[in-house]
């Protein structure tokens, strides 16, 4: 969804197609004196799923938080859907309506239920109270918990608690998905079961996903692997 664009009405699917295509052009980052990406450079079509993968400390995580304008690039361009990456300023916006995000550490609010951490990504939309609770219950009957809404992430399995961090990240129908080791924390079962959710999740919302992991089990249910190696993409 662009930023010009209205919410489109609850229970709506994005067809097949909906995502947006990501260009890395030349791109370098540095922190001090560490350069955690050297001229990376790279395409990711709309609406595939790609695993970024490589050692750790390799620039995953950082080259992930460009794409999502979590951060901005010393030099280079980054491009999702044809316009760059806005800058700090312009950013909230661009998470708002086309990004969506998942992160190894789920980042559930403790004290909040399932549903209300699925609904706390709805308030800034502008729907009434009983779209946000309409939608958020939709979200979680999407990633097969219906039934855990009202129950505490302390009271959740980690894949569970996973899942509800994925119904999290659809709340503003992303046309983009970046998921930074969404299995890293789980076992090989749980781990299992977020990546068929990606994977479902890509086919019914059409969506473009980017993963983050060094899981080769994870890679390989993508389209696509891109190894990225002290900076630079070693592999595509």
């Amino acid at each position: 969804m662009s930023a010009t664009e209205e919410p489109r009405s609850m229970g709506s699917e994005r067809p097949a197609g909906g995502g947006v295509d990501v260009r890395v052009e030349d791109v370098f980052k540095s922190f001090g004196p560490i350069e955690a990406l050297r001229g990376v450079s790279l395409t990711v079509e709309a609406s595939e799923l790609v695993t970024v993968t490589g050692p750790s400390g390799s620039g995953k995580s950082t080259l992930l938080n460009l794409i999502g304008s979590l951060d901005v690039p010393d030099r280079g361009t980054i491009l999702v859907g044809g316009r760059p990456v806005p800058g700090r300023r312009e950013a909230v916006s661009f998470r708002r309506h086309v990004v969506g995000f998942v992160f190894q550490e789920n980042l559930l609010l403790p004290y909040l239920s399932a549903q209300d951490n699925v609904e706390a990504a709805l308030v800034a939309t502008g729907w009434g109270h009983r779209e946000r609770r309409q939608r958020s219950a939709e979200l979680l009957g999407e990633v097969g918990l219906a039934d855990r809404a009202r129950h505490l992430p302390s009271e959740l399995s980690g894949g569970q608690r996973q899942a509800v961090a994925l119904a999290r990240a659809l709340a503003n129908e992303p046309r983009l998905l970046l998921a930074d080791e969404p299995t890293g924390a789980l076992d090989s079962v749980a781990g299992e079961r977020v990546m068929d959710m990606l994977d479902e999740l890509r086919s019914r919302h059409g969506m473009t996903v980017i993963v983050v992991s060094h899981d080769a089990t994870v890679a390989a249910r993508t389209d696509r692997v891109i190894r990225v190696v002290d900076g630079r993409v070693q592999e595509d």
